[in-house]
């Protein structure tokens, strides 16, 4: 088990330094980045909704000392991942977006199962 440290206020995906990660403003962006510096080529999303329209989590607000995404917060998380698209590709990295109801633009859209059947 290995301890990874944010690099705070860093929107960019972060693979010079193993073990720091690109914030990104959300712990997705910074899952994405733990991925590609531990190598994967292949990345399938699930869960990167990026809007609040059909509620702030799936599982329901933060508790107490938790925050909970706002309308501003939402619009910066897409606008940082959906920036990250040349980024990752050019580190060869394929991304697909299988997150059904899902707001962000930059990733080829397919449902999950077709996503694990290619």
């Amino acid at each position: 088990m290995r301890q990874v440290g944010i690099a705070r206020g860093c929107d960019e995906i972060l693979v010079d330094a193993p073990g720091i990660l690109g914030d990104g403003g959300n712990s997705g962006f910074q899952a994405i980045n733990l991925a590609v510096q531990c190598g994967a080529t292949r990345l399938i999303l699930v869960g990167f909704d990026m809007r609040l329209d059909l509620g702030v989590h799936w599982h329901g607000k933060h508790g107490r000392g938790l925050n909970n995404p706002n309308g501003a917060n939402i619009a910066r998380w897409r606008c940082i991942i959906d920036g990250q698209a040349s980024r990752l590709a050019a580190l060869g990295v394929s991304v697909i977006n299988c997150s059904a109801v899902s707001a962000l633009e930059a990733y080829p859209k397919m449902s999950l199962s077709e996503a694990l059947q290619c």
